[in-house]
């Protein structure tokens, strides 16, 4: 079974076109102004994993729209019972889902549920794989602060390797002909992360990743992951931490974004997490209407 039309699995193999359809419709939802887009909607939200900021932006956004959200977490249902994927995809849509959108650990998890169960799938998240809709309010915010993607410099800075942020983000841009550098210690921003889209390179040096960069993209950094795979603390926060000396030599404009839970002290300063550059609640805010967007298009109300 292919895929329900409306369905948002990856970013991978999602058509530029289509992403600036969807970026330009998301700027005209305003949670602020609920449109009955949803009306009479059924939305189950499977979260096998801990969540805030997407859980909770799905959830505004579709109450939005008008939709009905049921939340179905991995504690406290029959998931905990051993219950299998597929099962309680069958499971939600005899009780009347119309959209159903995921949160899992293992890659591929959504995809497999989208082409198991005919409603369409919305991946909020699957293992080391991606997160589609994160990539879609980045580039949203990228674009509400600057004109276009072109001739643009991304540096993203952190954990690469355990990263869905990364791979969706790099999937996204090179699409656009952005420039992009990944830059981390080699356990977490290995070479062969230039092959995750075209005209990605890697730096293990964070003034060569930001030299000339318009947007800085930080992601979380695990201290137990650190700590795992003998990465010192220390060394770590010299190297690669985002503070207001580093932050001046990208350019002058550049902003800072982050897509959460943000670790003060470890992988920027408190002074760039709240500097007048960083984008990080704007991102928060962005996830809103541009879930809004990707859920209109799901029951086919994109137009």
């Amino acid at each position: 079974m292919n895929p329900a039309r409306g369905s948002l699995l990856d970013i991978e193999h999602l058509e530029a076109g289509e992403i600036l359809r969807i970026l330009k419709f998301a700027r005209r939802m305003n949670p602020d102004k609920p449109r009955p887009l949803l009306k009479g909607k059924r939305l189950m939200l499977l979260f096998y994993e801990a969540s805030t900021r997407t859980r909770s932006s799905f959830e505004i956004a579709a109450k939005s729209l008008g939709a009905h959200t049921v939340l179905i977490q991995s504690i406290g249902s029959s998931i905990e019972k051993g219950e299998s994927l597929l099962d309680t995809g069958y499971t939600v849509r005899a009780v009347g889902a119309d959209v159903i959108v995921i949160r899992h650990p293992n890659a591929g998890a959504a995809q497999v549920m989208a082409q198991h169960i005919d409603l369409p799938v919305i991946n909020a998240g699957d293992g080391l794989h991606e997160h589609p809709s994160q990539a879609l309010l980045d580039a949203y915010t990228i674009l509400r602060n600057r004109k276009s993607f072109k001739g643009l410099q991304v540096a993203i800075v952190g954990d690469i390797f355990h990263s869905r942020v990364a791979r969706s983000a790099c999937h996204l841009l090179s699409k656009f002909g952005v420039k992009i550098i990944l830059c981390g210690p080699p356990e977490l921003a290995p070479e062969i992360a230039t092959t995750l889209a075209p005209g990605v390179r890697v730096t293990r040096h964070i003034e060569d990743a930001l030299r000339g960069t318009d947007v800085i993209m930080l992601l979380r950094v695990q201290t137990e992951r650190l700590a795992g795979l003998k990465i010192d603390l220390t060394e770590y926060i010299a190297r690669y931490q985002m503070n207001p000396t580093r932050l001046k030599m990208a350019e002058p404009d550049a902003i800072v974004m982050h897509p959460g839970p943000i670790i003060r002290g470890l992988e920027l300063t408190s002074e760039v997490a709240d500097g007048v550059q960083a984008r990080i609640l704007e991102e928060v805010h962005n996830g809103v209407p541009t879930r809004m967007a990707i859920l209109a298009r799901a029951v086919g109300k994109m137009r």
